[in-house]
């Protein structure tokens, strides 16, 4: 990689002589995550460009951060028929829909030039005329087909995946909330209505909403298992959480039970 210094000292000259022709300032935005290590990357372009060392602005951040502190002071800087440099497009934001909001925001608001250096069509000092700006926009539309369905076959490999796990017996979610070891006794008594829905919540040590739902998987797994025999209040039942294929066909509620009003605190007695 050449030596910035040595950029700084052959750029110079270049730099003011384009200030004293152009009564216009150029600018350069640096973006990079805390794991990235192009900065001298994109400043090496950015001097080679001819953009003043005092004009380029870098914002360091996080994947989950993205305030961008230097690129909002830069904006409130940027003056009408500017110049702005950018290394690549995905420097404006972490997907497209930003991309374009901020390529709307310095065109057509700020009236700003912008030249992506990665991408040679990208440069809006050619759009003045109606072809030029026709062409930029078209770019970005095509960019931002490409990024949306690359982001719609993510979310489907994800999906996938997901079932593929779930198919061999991985769960997701938060870990569920244990039941005591007489919860089916519990159950029964609440089925048979020998306890409210608030006692045998109580009872349980579980909300309400958790207790009903819970109690209902039980119930259903109770049914099934009673064409195979008589079942006891006290039997030995299969875990709740574990995966239950009648869930799919059977109806939420059991007749003569009314459900919770939807209140997840605990129960009062």
């Amino acid at each position: 990689m050449p030596c910035v210094p040595c950029i700084l000292a052959l750029t110079a000259q270049t730099h003011c002589q384009k200030q004293e022709v152009h009564n216009v300032k150029e600018y350069g935005y640096i973006r990079v995550s805390t794991r990235e290590q192009n900065e001298d990357r994109q400043l090496v372009a950015m001097l080679l460009a001819g953009v003043g060392l005092e004009n380029i602005y870098t914002d360091k951040q996080s994947g989950k951060d993205f305030e961008r502190p230097q690129y909002k002071k830069l904006v409130r800087r940027l003056k009408r028929e500017d110049l702005l440099y950018i290394k690549s497009i995905d420097r404006l934001g972490r997907n497209y829909q930003e991309v374009q909001e901020q390529w709307r925001l310095l065109t057509k608001e700020k009236g700003v030039d912008i030249v992506v250096l990665d991408m040679p069509l990208l440069d809006t000092r050619r759009g003045r005329d109606l072809m030029g700006t026709f062409l930029a926009d078209i770019v970005l539309q095509v960019l931002s087909f490409v990024a949306e369905n690359e982001r719609t076959n993510i979310r489907q490999r994800q999906a996938e995946g997901i079932a593929a796990a779930q198919a061999r017996g991985i769960r997701f979610g938060r870990e569920s909330i244990p039941v005591p070891e007489n919860f089916g006794s519990i159950c029964m008594a609440w089925s048979s209505k020998e306890l409210s829905l608030n006692q045998a919540a109580m009872a349980s040590g579980l909300p309400r909403s958790t207790f009903y739902q819970k109690a209902q998987k039980y119930l259903r797994r109770q049914e099934a298992m009673a064409s195979m025999g008589p079942v006891k209040a006290n039997d030995t039942f299969a875990p709740l959480d574990s995966l239950d294929a009648l869930d799919a066909f059977r109806p939420l509620e059991t007749p003569g039970l009314a459900a919770p009003d939807g209140d997840d605190d605990p129960a009062d007695p």
